[in-house]
């Protein structure tokens, strides 16, 4: 089993900035798609960014994108998200998610953590 734990989420004012982590508990780290997905309250969770195994490729949601840069350590098993400008609507849940890539395309996988807030404040 892979088990994933998420960290770094907290109360932020609009225009800041956070890095999420999410450690990874598996031994072949370095061969799985990793994804960030968030959920807000009342909405369905959202595709956030992904990262292919060996960090050479990624893709952002469109909301994000030129704000948010999701990496990876692979020698410390730790995905990571830098969230910068943030803003009230990135307010959500943050789920780390490991998964596949199918061409260019992100497909989740059944291994998610727990899951760390981020409130942004306006």
């Amino acid at each position: 089993q892979v088990q994933l734990v998420e960290s770094g989420g907290g109360l932020v004012q609009a225009g800041g900035s956070l890095r999420l982590s999410c450690a990874a508990s598996t031994r072949t780290f370095s061969t799985y798609a990793m994804g960030w997905y968030r959920q807000a309250p009342g909405k369905k969770r959202e595709f956030v960014a992904c990262i292919s195994g060996e960090g050479d490729t990624t893709d952002y949601a469109v909301a994000v994108k030129g704000r948010f840069t999701i990496s990876r350590d692979n020698a410390k098993n730790t995905l990571y998200l830098q969230m910068n400008n943030l803003k009230p609507e990135d307010t959500a849940v943050y789920y780390c998610n490991v998964g596949y890539l199918t061409g260019s395309r992100y497909q989740q996988g059944m291994y998610w953590g727990q899951g760390t807030q981020v409130t942004v404040s306006s």
